[in-house]
């Protein structure tokens, strides 16, 4: 049985690369203004707990966790593309046979002797 793949329909593909750094860059920015929030509670809320330790924890690790998840792009758990054709390649005709030479063909053959040139001098 012969498996026809289907053509790529538009709402499959991904998506552009400059609405794909866009979101990223969004999702960096909000997780830096969280660090930030996390830094100004920490100094800010009175009398220091355990809960300063955490929003110190925070604002320390948030962000290489935001570097990272700024640097996947959207396309990581997608559906993998085929490396198999969207069309078919039509098939392809026999190559030509070649002429069978005639029986009845004439050769013609033009020999050259060399002659001594006749206005130069000996």
């Amino acid at each position: 049985m012969k498996h026809t793949p289907s053509p790529q329909s538009a709402t499959s593909l991904p998506r552009a690369p400059r609405d794909d750094a866009g979101a990223r860059s969004r999702r960096y920015l909000v997780m830096m203004g969280i660090r930030v929030a996390c830094f100004v509670a920490m100094v800010l809320i009175t009398p220091y707990g355990w809960y300063t330790w955490v929003l110190g924890a925070a604002a320390i690790f948030l962000p290489y966790i935001a570097v990272v998840l700024a640097n996947v792009g959207s396309d990581v758990g997608g559906e993998a593309e085929s490396p198999e054709l969207a069309l078919p390649a039509a098939p392809s005709a026999p190559p030509p046979q070649p002429e069978s030479p005639a029986t009845d063909t004439h050769v013609i053959r033009i020999e050259e002797s060399h002659s001594p040139d006749p206005d130069a001098k000996a």
